[in-house]
């Protein structure tokens, strides 16, 4: 069954948890589609996890674009939300119905997702009035990380969590179908999940939000490194695709591949009209 945003507020509503992940191409959305996920976020991780920054601020629209694209090629079932980058929503309403407009005309996404609590509502106001669907975002928000001082949990005392709360309820009452809530503490996201009417989907939030969402690369153990406190890996794949990259090479090199079973056969009369000719010259 095709998950719209109904789908995903008829889920909340009967306490059926969301699943959501991110991806960045065709080959991987087909992947997460048919296991099961509601959600395909084209996040902008994408620059950290693909293009080898170490923000995602340097991510451009048309990065978002083209990798969206592939992403709603590739999917069968999930709704696909695409990250609006930083600074193309933060200009004006008239700047992020602009780029959110091309996000699903051009990119085909479903949905379009904003950082930001109440300074952002009035623009999600105006696109959700316009017809877009609109993800909100708050807590840890990337695109800030400068000003947040780094990748820290954000709500920790009380004046911080109710400014949180104020967040995700001028979000959500501006139209958002849902709310990500990134890196608070899990009583936090309990207190604004019980007060929002549309779903949560958390990230370093805890087990109370309506669902959840992780980076893809961090699930299937693609991340070198530390993992982030809030991640998990469920497969070694880098070590995998290392094993069978270094048996290629090994291969190719010691001449075992490729063998005659890769090899495209020749017609007799071809191959001896080949050696005629290098016989006569």
């Amino acid at each position: 069954m095709q998950a719209t945003v109904t789908t995903l507020q008829e889920m909340r509503d009967r306490g059926e948890r969301i699943v959501a992940i991110t991806a960045y191409d065709a080959a991987t959305a087909r992947i997460v589609d048919a296991a099961g996920v509601s959600v395909i976020l084209v996040g902008d991780s994408l620059g950290m996890v693909f293009l080898g920054h170490k923000t995602t601020l340097p991510v451009r629209l048309e990065d978002i674009l083209y990798h969206t694209r592939a992403v709603a090629r590739g999917r069968r079932q999930a709704l696909v939300v695409a990250d609006m980058p930083f600074m193309t929503y933060q200009g004006s309403a008239e700047q992020a119905m602009e780029n959110a407009g091309r996000l699903v005309q051009e990119g085909g996404a479903h949905a379009v997702k904003l950082e930001g609590g109440v300074v952002i509502a009035d623009t999600i106001r105006r696109l959700a009035d316009a017809g877009v669907a609109v993800m909100g975002h708050v807590g840890l928000t990337p695109q800030s990380v400068h000003r947040l001082g780094g990748f820290r949990v954000q709500g920790r005392s009380l004046s911080a969590a109710k400014a949180l709360v104020a967040d995700a309820r001028a979000v959500a009452e501006a139209g958002a179908f849902a709310v990500v809530l990134e890196c608070i503490p899990d009583l936090v996201a309990r207190e604004i999940t019980e007060r929002l009417r549309v779903p949560t989907i958390g990230i370093g939030a805890g087990v109370h939000c309506s669902g959840e969402i992780q980076v893809v690369t961090d699930v299937l153990g693609l991340t070198r490194g530390r993992l982030p406190k809030h991640a998990k890996s469920y497969l070694e794949l880098s070590s995998l695709m290392e094993d069978a990259v270094g048996r290629y090479v090994d291969e190719v090199k010691r001449g075992a591949f490729p063998g005659p079973e890769q090899a495209f056969s020749t017609d007799p009369d071809l191959a001896r009209a080949l050696r005629e000719e290098a016989n006569d010259e």
